[in-house]
C-alpha cells in the first residue's frame, strides 16, 4: 500500500514538472500555481459576484436534483486525476479551433472553479442562461468561435458591472480608448462599456481584428487581455516563436495565466455534472426579457415605483445607465429593458409613468428634460483636475474616463471633453386620466370631499409598497369594497399618488 502511494506521489509530481508532455517551458511555470490562483484577477471576478442580488436562490439553497447524473451525495466535491481531466479536454479539443491542452496550469484553474468557488460558479451558471443565448447570435453572426462567449468569464465573470483594477469596465472588460475605438460611447449618464448588447458587438468586432493579426486563435486570447503591441513584443523578445505557449513566459503576469484559465472555463462548463456543480436560478433568464423606446427622462426610481421592480433588478437589466436615470438622447430615444412580464404595464402606463417623473413642473406651459451635452474646457495656467472637476459638478474620475487620461496631471492649454447637463425645454405632457384600465384617474382634493361640497367620499393617496389589502386594513373596509367603489376590475394598477375612493362620509 505505501509503495503503490510513493509511486503514485512520484507520478503527479513529475507531471507537474513536466507540464503534461513538456507543454509548458520551465519559465512558463514558475508564475502560476493553484496556490496563487485564487489572487489572481480572474479569481476577484468571480468573487464580485456575492455582491450581486440577481439570484431567487443561493447555491446553499439549492434544491438538490434527485436525478443527478452520477448520483452524488448533496455535499460532494468529486476529485479527479490528471489523466481524467487530459482526456476530457482532448474530445473538447478535438471540436474546437482552440488549442485546449491541459497541463498544471490548466488543472489550478480548474481546481479553483470546481473545488474552491463552487458557489460563486453556481451563480455564473445562472446568469450564463442570461447572457449566452445573445453571446453566440453575436458571435454567429461574426462567424467566430462560439467558445468566445467562455473568454467573458475569464473577464468579468458575467458580472455587467465588473471593473478592474486598470479601469476596464463591463462584461467583456473594455478599456475606454479601446472602447471608443469600436464605438462605444461613455459620458457621465450612460457608459456602453456596461451594455451587454453593444459590448458584444464590439468585442466580436474586436476579436476579428486580432485574429486578421495573427492567425491563431491562442494569440487573439493574448491580445485581448494585454493588446496586441505586448504581444508583439512578446514575440520579438521570444526570438520570433510564433505560439502562445513558447511565448508566454514573455507576457504580462496576468497574460500568462489567462489563456489556461480559458482553458478550464471550456472544461468547467462542459463537465458541470461530473463535479456536481448545479447553477443557482436566476431572477431572469435571456428569453424573460425585452427592451422598449424610451423618448423621455425616467429615473429608476419612479419606473421601480410604477412597475414595483426592484431598484437592483432594474440597474442589473440597464447597467449601461450610470446614475439611475435614462436620459435624453440625441436622436431623442434611448433604451429601457424590463422583464417581458412587466412590459405591458409599462406601456399602458408610459404617460403616466412620464407625468409622474416631471410632476413638479406640470402646472407649466413647458417641462424642462435634462440633456447632456459635450463642451471642450481648455486647460489654463494653474488649473487642477480637481478644480475643474468641481467647476462643472463632476468627478476626477469622470473627466479622466472621458479624455483616457491616467495621470493626475493636465499641462495647460490641453483640451479636454466635458460632458454637462442642459435643460431643454420639450413639450408638456398633459394631465389627462389615461382610457386603460390601469391609468391614474383625475386628481382629486387631498382632502375628502363633504356631502355639502360634492360627492361625499372618502379618499386615500397611494404611497410607494401600498396594496389594497394593506388599505382595506388601514381604512376598516375589504378588498372587494375598494374594487367595487372604484370599479376595479381583474387587472388594477395602484400608482404612486393616486387618490382611490375608501367609502361614503
Amino acid at each position: 500500500m505505501k509503495r503503490a502511494l510513493h509511486i503514485y506521489l512520484l507520478l503527479t509530481t513529475w507531471l507537474a514538472m513536466a507540464g503534461i508532455g513538456g507543454v509548458l517551458s520551465a519559465g512558463a511555470q514558475s508564475s502560476y500555481s493553484p496556490e496563487t490562483v485564487q489572487d489572481d484577477p480572474i479569481a476577484a471576478a468571480l468573487d464580485s459576484l456575492n455582491s450581486l442580488n440577481l439570484f431567487e436562490k443561493g447555491y446553499a439553497k439549492i434544491d438538490y436534483p434527485k436525478n443527478s447524473k452520477y448520483h452524488f451525495a448533496p455535499d460532494s466535491v468529486p476529485r479527479y486525476d490528471d489523466m481524467i481531466y487530459e482526456s476530457r479536454l482532448a474530445k473538447l479539443d478535438a471540436e474546437s479551433p482552440f488549442d485546449l491542452q491541459y497541463n498544471n496550469v490548466v488543472r489550478g484553474y480548474i481546481e479553483m472553479y470546481v473545488m474552491r468557488k463552487r458557489e460563486t460558479v453556481a451563480r455564473m451558471m445562472a446568469l450564463s442562461q442570461y447572457y449566452f443565448p445573445m453571446f453566440e447570435q453575436q458571435l454567429d453572426r461574426y462567424n467566430l468561435p462560439l467558445e468566445l462567449k467562455y473568454l467573458a468569464i475569464c473577464e468579468s465573470a458575467l458580472n455587467p458591472l465588473a471593473r478592474s483594477r486598470s479601469g476596464a469596465l463591463g462584461l467583456w472588460q473594455f478599456m475606454y480608448p479601446t472602447g471608443k475605438q469600436y464605438g462605444l460611447k461613455v459620458t457621465s449618464y450612460v457608459d456602453e462599456r456596461c451594455d451587454p448588447y453593444k459590448s458584444t458587438v464590439a468585442a466580436c468586432e474586436y476579436f476579428k481584428y486580432l485574429y486578421s493579426l495573427f492567425n491563431d486563435w491562442q494569440m487573439v486570447l493574448a491580445a485581448y487581455n494585454c493588446g496586441e503591441g505586448n504581444v508583439v513584443r512578446a514575440i520579438r523578445r521570444s526570438g520570433g516563436k510564433k505560439t502562445y505557449w513558447e511565448i508566454r513566459p514573455f507576457l504580462p503576469y496576468e497574460t500568462q495565466g489567462y489563456v489556461p484559465a480559458f482553458i478550464a472555463v471550456n472544461y468547467v462548463m462542459n463537465y458541470t455534472s461530473e463535479h456536481n456543480l448545479y447553477s443557482a436560478i436566476p431572477k431572469k433568464t435571456f428569453l424573460q426579457i425585452d427592451t422598449v423606446g424610451v423618448k423621455k427622462e425616467l429615473t429608476f426610481e419612479k419606473i421601480s415605483a410604477v412597475l414595483d421592480i426592484p431598484m437592483d433588478e432594474i440597474q442589473y437589466l440597464n447597467p449601461s445607465y450610470r446614475k439611475k436615470v435614462i436620459p435624453v438622447t440625441a436622436d431623442g430615444q434611448s433604451v429601457l429593458t424590463l422583464p417581458a412580464n412587466k412590459m405591458g404595464a409599462f406601456v399602458n402606463n408610459e404617460a403616466v409613468i412620464y407625468n409622474l417623473n416631471n410632476a413638479d413642473s406640470l402646472s407649466s406651459k413647458q417641462v424642462l428634460a435634462t440633456q447632456e451635452v459635450a463642451i471642450t474646457h481648455v486647460v489654463v495656467p494653474g488649473e487642477h483636475l480637481s478644480n475643474i472637476a468641481r467647476k462643472y459638478n463632476c468627478t476626477v474620475a469622470d473627466i479622466k474616463t472621458w479624455n483616457g487620461i491616467n495621470s493626475n496631471t493636465v499641462k495647460p492649454g490641453k483640451r479636454l471633453t466635458i460632458y454637462v447637463l442642459q435643460n431643454k425645454p420639450v413639450n408638456k405632457i398633459e394631465n389627462k386620466p389615461q382610457t386603460t384600465q390601469a391609468a391614474k384617474p383625475p386628481p382629486v382634493n387631498e382632502k375628502p370631499v363633504t356631502k355639502n361640497g360634492g360627492n361625499g367620499f372618502k379618499y386615500y393617496t397611494i404611497k410607494n409598497g401600498d396594496s389594497l389589502y394593506k388599505i382595506a386594513q388601514m381604512t376598516n373596509t375589504t378588498v372587494d369594497e375598494l374594487k367595487r367603489l372604484n370599479n376595479f376590475g381583474a387587472k388594477y394598477s395602484l400608482l404612486p399618488g393616486q387618490k382611490i375612493k375608501t367609502g361614503t362620509l
